[in-house]
């Protein structure tokens, strides 16, 4: 009787690699299998590279459809307002009397031109 061809990828997989566990926090996990998910790769793949010492890749993403394109830009937009979000509390942790400085009227800058932007690819997408 033949073997299937489940058997003799876990022939292979014994013979070529190990299993190593790692014991953390739950929402350490959580956090990384998110990140990993956003940025397309697996948890695994990201593990091997760490291991092995190798520069994490840049991802380029797929846009050659419409649909892919969309999910960049959802992404784009996920992050820009994380940083719009992260600029506003540092704006409004600097202190009273440091309101009138340049650092101030900087990050005050860059808040209204993050949303701008957001504002601009949310209309985007509702046309």
């Amino acid at each position: 009787m033949g073997t299937t061809s489940n058997e003799s990828k876990q022939r292979w997989n014994n013979a070529h690699y190990i299993q190593v566990k790692v014991s953390v926090k739950q929402e350490i996990a959580a956090e990384f299998k998110a990140k990993c998910q956003r940025a397309g790769v697996s948890m695994a793949s990201e593990i091997s590279r760490f291991m092995s010492g190798q520069t994490p890749k840049k991802a380029t993403p797929n846009v050659s459809t419409r649909r892919e394109r969309r999910r960049a830009l959802d992404k784009a937009i996920i992050l820009l307002e994380a940083i719009a979000d992260a600029e506003h509390d540092y704006k409004d942790s600097i202190p009273i009397n440091l309101q009138n400085s340049q650092r101030y009227e900087s990050a005050e800058h860059t808040v209204s031109t993050l949303e701008e932007a957001l504002n601009i690819l949310h209309n985007t997408f509702e046309e």
